[in-house]
């Protein structure tokens, strides 16, 4: 099976071709990086990013106390979670001339072109050049992923955590018995900075045990168990540096964690159940409570929110390199590669569609495995060129290009609303309004509020001597909060309100009152802003108790 091949030595034909595939990528992370840095003040906050910022605050007060000030270590729920990026974005607000959301808008996008290099780097040492670009070049235009980097505080930095952990045990099973220096710190930073931001990092040492797991039973047949038993020994001994490193890592993102010597196991505890009082979200066109959602939820949304070409190949690739790596005739330590890889890629689903836990958001949850996927895509992608059959390379290179060219023009004409992106096999997000949610974060709230003030100054009105404007809004508050400032007061209740703002999920009501904004994308309205002064509505609610 190709995908089990080891890279040969290199031609010098070979070494110049990478060279320029190598040239190539970095144009590839220069050109997300400006695209970045020329709109990341265009996204809005999440629900949760004003409480993530607080967060980031508190953790900073705490390290500036001399751990003295601990307020962090009991905030809200957060403190079950790891604060690293919230940690960054808050020293970064500090010295950074921007807004503090535009600051964590920026610093996101930092970390999500991290997260794209680390990838590029995995795919590169698995499969060559060319599968570190094609890696590279499906991940950065994966709708799901480009869109989460600016304005997720949870997924996106635990994602590219995970990569770093990824892109460390590649390594030191390229290395085995040994670990370098570099191959161990990358494992400990890794692991420390993925664990310490999400319990899920249990994940990926799930994976390095199955991986070890393989290559002892290959090297206990081919060598005998007492030679493999030694082997073995030494290169977990090797790694006890590594696991300093990953618990010093976890302690300074998650000083929680450290506070008592059970506190991982508490929170291991507390998200093994559902937590929060359980709500109804869109599914397949039905109105499902969210602990109640099908085993189809995973599978179906991965179907229709990642691009076509991303999940052929990665899906694909997937299970190639599990093939390869239980039945390859190649070194175990390649073997090993592949299997932590692979798992990387499909043990999480596999579990959540076995398990069944509460199910929200989209798949948002699963940002971290879609770097494991782009490098499975791109082994596919090499293993399908090379095999020169009559005209495969040049129909390959076609619908490759076409391939990710469809998901950057949808990108384009969402954004910055890419998140909410939906494949044509539902019709994009025309097909997939009365079906799925889209906005689930509010994020088009920025722009419904930046209208709403432009209106206004339009038709020269400004709010009553005696109070402020009172702004009834079903969805997050405090975006508008952050973004029309003190003249204006919010509420959930319409009653004496002057506009309503409604994100246009299916929760959100109709109103029969004059239209002021409508936030529209691809013909599918986000948001929209009512003048409903001298009306009367009982909800903003399509149905009670949602």
């Amino acid at each position: 099976m190709a995908l089990a091949t080891p890279i040969p030595a290199l031609s010098s034909d070979e070494v110049t071709t990478g060279r320029v595939l190598d040239r190539l990528a970095f144009v590839v992370l220069g050109v997300v990086g400006i695209v970045a840095l020329l709109t990341f003040r265009d996204y809005g906050l999440s629900w949760d990013d004003y409480t993530h910022s607080e967060y980031g605050d508190l953790l900073l007060q705490f390290y500036l106390s001399g751990l003295h000030d601990q307020r962090a270590l009991s905030w809200v729920n957060l403190y079950y979670y790891g604060g690293g990026f919230d940690l960054l974005a808050a020293l970064a607000a500090k010295l950074l001339p921007f807004t503090l959301f535009e600051t964590r808008r920026l610093m996101g996008a930092a970390v999500g072109v991290l997260g794209l290099f680390i990838t590029w780097r995995i795919g590169r040492r698995v499969g060559g050049s060319a599968a570190g670009l094609i890696a590279l070049v499906l991940l950065a235009t994966c709708p799901l992923y480009y869109g989460h980097m600016f304005m997720n505080p949870k997924d996106s930095p635990f994602a590219v955590a995970m990569a770093i952990f990824l892109l460390g045990l590649v390594r030191i099973f390229e290395e085995y018995p040994r670990v370098s220096i570099a191959s161990g710190a990358l494992v400990g930073t890794g692991f420390g900075l993925a664990f310490g931001s999400r319990i899920m990092g249990a994940f990926g040492s799930i994976d390095a045990l199955a991986a070890l797991a393989l290559i002892f039973a290959l090297e206990s047949h081919a060598r005998g168990i007492r030679s493999a038993g030694a082997r073995l020994g030494r290169f977990v001994l090797a790694l006890v540096p590594a696991m300093v490193l990953a618990y010093a890592a976890m302690a300074l993102v998650w000083p929680w964690s450290v506070a008592e010597p059970l506190n991982p196991l508490r929170a291991v505890e507390y998200f093994s159940r559902f937590f929060e009082k359980p709500w109804q979200e869109l599914f397949d066109g039905r109105v499902i409570s969210v602990p109640g959602m099908p085993r189809s939820y995973v599978p179906t949304l991965f179907a229709l929110k990642l691009p076509v070409i991303l999940s052929v190949l990665g899906f694909g690739g997937a299970a190639g390199a599990l093939v390869a790596a239980f039945r390859g005739n190649v070194a175990a330590n390649r073997r090993a590669v592949l299997l932590s890889v692979a798992l990387a890629a499909l043990l999480p689903l596999a579990v959540t569609i076995a398990l069944r836990p509460a199910m929200y958001n989209g798949i948002r949850h699963f940002v971290f495995v879609l770097t494991p996927l782009a490098v499975l895509g791109g082994l596919a992608a090499v293993l399908i060129a090379a095999r020169r059959l009559r005209s495969a390379p040049m129909a390959a290179a076609l619908v490759l290009v076409v391939g990710v060219a469809v998901p950057v023009v949808e990108m384009v004409r969402l954004h910055p609303y890419e998140y909410a992106d939906f494949n044509g096999l539902t019709g994009g997000v025309a097909g997939a309004r009365d079906r799925y949610m889209l906005d689930y974060w509010g994020l088009s709230f920025k722009q419904a509020s930046q209208a709403l003030r432009a209106r206004l100054a339009e038709r020269h009105e400004t709010k009553p001597a005696d109070r402020r404007w009172k702004l009834a809004v079903c969805g997050p508050h405090r975006s508008p909060q952050v973004e029309l400032g003190g003249d204006f007061e919010t509420s959930w209740d319409p009653t004496g309100a002057d506009f309503a703002l409604m994100l246009g999920e299916f929760y959100c009501a109709k109103l029969d009152a004059p239209l002021l904004v409508e936030i529209v994308r691809d013909g599918v309205t986000f948001a929209r802003v009512y003048d409903i002064r001298g009306r009367s509505f009982p909800t903003l609610l399509t149905q009670p108790g949602l």
